[in-house]
């Protein structure tokens, strides 16, 4: 009698340290440099204690995803956590939220690595580039897991030691610096001749997205070695290095650079103020590092995005013949990879990084809105733990990013919320909204 093959799945093989470098990297240790400029407009030169507060808020978040990761540890993230913790068709609608914001952060990378690159290859036209940076980020998810955990390690470790190099070049250039007294290194936190909490809150609504992407761990919980343990601990240690990290470069910018109200460029002024620390050669270095950061981004989210797709269609909830196939040598869902190339290479040649930036966070804060929900109906209604660790964490991350997608651009909005009326219309066809909820 000829055996039956078993399935495929996921290998076990990433160790905590594994995970919490694809969480930085996906976030990039270098967040706060892109908008260092906008959150300092926008907070009057607050940019560290915008930073702070942001980073006390997505920790409630975090800390949801990770209880939830322990309770149901499988690849498909909120949609997995939000099926579970409520019904499958509501784990639909979040997970078609959550693919908007996996789906266009390759997108927007390539799309940002793209024109970075112009400034070192001004003759090649943007249509190459863009071809190329989104084969690079494919080329490095078709490789296997592994191999994108090593990159990970190693493009983590060299933004770090551009880092270092940038807040010693800082140092050294503030101890030539006459004039510099107590209230200098105290203003970056509070400055009373310009503090207002109105304005610091819409700062902190734009710092939130230094830590976007933290999520994209609990999509590699089948590949975790006890995930039970390491996804909860991933998930809020990343959240927490790139807040203190993230800290330690706006307070050593804002030393250089007190003068929130005169950039040269909004969108760039961190790498202008690298130029006043270190002149020209530091310009360039911070340059590149955040083109090397994006790259990382790039190729980490696709990674993110072919494991929710893949986790979707296991359930057949999009058709398992395609999404929920994984390849017989690498264990990868190759053609989830390749669609994600697919798109990034149309949506870099169609979007802006603007308008995939704002269609980005309509999508992720759905998401993360149901996770905060699903934790606080798994652990304080279903188990009925009234501990306060149970409920004020995963009440308060709902209240701070319901807060921040109300605040979302009209255009976000629109876009956003046609992505979800096509969910909806395609999860009632599908009869995706019938199946029978989880058992409690």
């Amino acid at each position: 009698m000829e055996a039956i093959a078993e399935p495929l799945s996921f290998r076990r093989v990433l160790k905590l340290r594994d995970l919490i470098f694809y969480g930085i990297i996906i976030i990039q240790p270098t967040a706060p440099m892109p908008v260092f400029g906008v959150v300092s407009q926008e907070a009057r030169g607050h940019v560290v204690t915008a930073v702070l507060i942001a980073m006390v808020a997505m920790l409630f978040t975090a800390v949801s995803y990770g209880r939830m990761a322990q309770a149901f540890p499988s690849a498909g993230s909120a949609y997995s956590y939000v099926g579970a913790a409520f019904h499958p068709g509501l784990g639909f609608l979040a997970g078609w939220s959550i693919i908007l914001d996996y789906l266009l952060n390759p997108v927007i990378c390539t799309v940002w690595c793209s024109k970075a690159a112009q400034n070192f290859l001004p003759g090649v036209p943007y249509w190459v580039l863009a071809l190329f940076f989104a084969a690079l980020f494919t080329w490095l998810n078709l490789r296997g897991i592994e191999t994108s955990a090593e990159v990970n390690r190693w493009m983590t470790i060299g933004m770090s030691v551009v880092i270092v190099l940038f807040l010693g070049t800082v140092v050294y250039y503030l101890m030539h610096q006459s004039g510099l007294t107590g209230a200098s290194f105290s203003r970056p936190f509070y400055d009373p001749k310009t503090f207002s909490f109105p304005l610091l809150s819409a700062g902190t609504a734009i710092a939130v997205l230094t830590y976007i992407g933290f999520d994209s761990v609990s999509t590699l919980s089948e590949e975790v070695e006890n995930p039970r343990r390491n996804v909860l601990l991933a998930t809020v240690l990343t959240c927490l290095i790139t807040g203190v990290l993230a800290s330690v470069e706006v307070y050593a910018a804002q030393l250089v650079w007190p003068d929130w109200q005169h950039y040269p460029d909004v969108d760039t002024a961190f790498v202008f103020v690298a130029g006043r620390a270190g002149g020209a050669w530091l310009f360039a270095v911070v340059n590149l590092t955040l083109l090397i950061a994006t790259v990382g981004s790039g190729f980490g989210s696709q990674l993110a995005a072919a494991r929710l797709l893949y986790s979707m269609g296991r359930d057949n909830v999009i058709p398992r013949r395609f999404f929920g196939v994984l390849d017989a040598t690498s264990r990868i869902p190759r053609n989830n990879v390749l669609l994600s190339g697919l798109l990034a290479v149309i949506g870099s040649l169609s979007l802006s990084y603007e308008t995939g930036a704002e269609l980005l966070n309509f999508g992720a804060f759905i998401a993360f809105m149901g996770v905060n929900l699903a934790a606080f109906n798994h652990y304080c209604l279903r188990l009925g733990d009234r501990r306060w660790s149970a409920w004020f964490p995963p009440l308060a991350g709902f209240g701070v990013c319901l807060f921040i997608w109300l605040h979302l651009s009209v255009r976000a909005k629109t876009a956003g919320a046609i992505w979800l009326a096509a969910g909806i219309a395609y999860g009632a066809v599908r009869g995706n909204f019938r199946r029978a909820a989880p058992a409690t």
